[in-house]
């Protein structure tokens, strides 16, 4: 005798059908939260006004790059981690040296490198002197001699007489700063994460 078993509907392919419709639902949602995070992180920096430029260091990719994967991952993170991370964190900034950290005011102008000028290069970029001046209360201060041109920078007097000569802070010392947390990062993560179960499980049934 010859007995033999079929199974109608085939349930080999109802599963590998199963696990297609599950790879597809993760890989879908993992694509929807890495978006949705990389969109709600830009979208805090620019609120914070920090600028697009900073808000474009985020980035995101996604794995596998191609296909549908039951452990598809999202993975975002910034370009600039050390400037987000100060934000993000509303560290307190000391002196490296363990002195001062000079604070440049209107009249330092910009660094011809980008960001905030230091006492050294403004000393060789304006051929000026710095002095210092104790304060008690409030910060310390670097002065230069000289006069401020029409936008508010301070430049040597071409006076011969000393006309329009007159002390100008050009940096505030203080011992430490603390930074502002102007951001909250871990929150949208979170948000992105408690949203992970709906997103594969509405997938999946669709």
């Amino acid at each position: 005798m010859k007995l033999k078993i079929a199974f109608d509907p085939d349930i080999v392919a109802l599963m590998q059908a199963e696990i297609a419709a599950g790879e597809k639902a993760v890989s879908s949602a993992m694509r929807e939260a890495g978006t949705s995070l990389k969109s709600a992180w830009r979208g805090q920096i620019t609120g914070a006004g920090l600028g697009t430029r900073l808000g474009n260091s985020i980035r995101l990719a996604n794995f596998p790059k191609s296909g549908d994967s039951l452990n598809a991952a999202a993975l975002v993170w910034s370009n600039a981690p050390v400037i987000i991370g100060a934000h993000d964190s509303g560290p307190l900034i000391r002196s490296k040296d363990g002195f001062w950290l000079a604070i440049p005011t209107p009249a330092a102008g910009k660094s011809t490198k980008g960001g905030r000028i230091n006492p050294g290069e403004w000393e060789r970029r304006t051929g000026l002197r710095l002095r210092f001046i104790y304060r008690r209360r409030g910060p310390s201060l670097l002065v230069a001699e000289g006069r401020l041109n029409s936008k508010g920078r301070a430049v040597a007097s071409r006076s011969k007489t000393g006309r329009g000569l007159t002390t100008v802070p050009i940096f505030l010392l203080v011992p430490q700063v603390k930074l502002r947390k102007r951001l909250d990062l871990a929150r949208d993560a979170e948000r992105a994460i408690d949203g992970l179960p709906g997103r594969i499980v509405a997938g999946w049934i669709s």
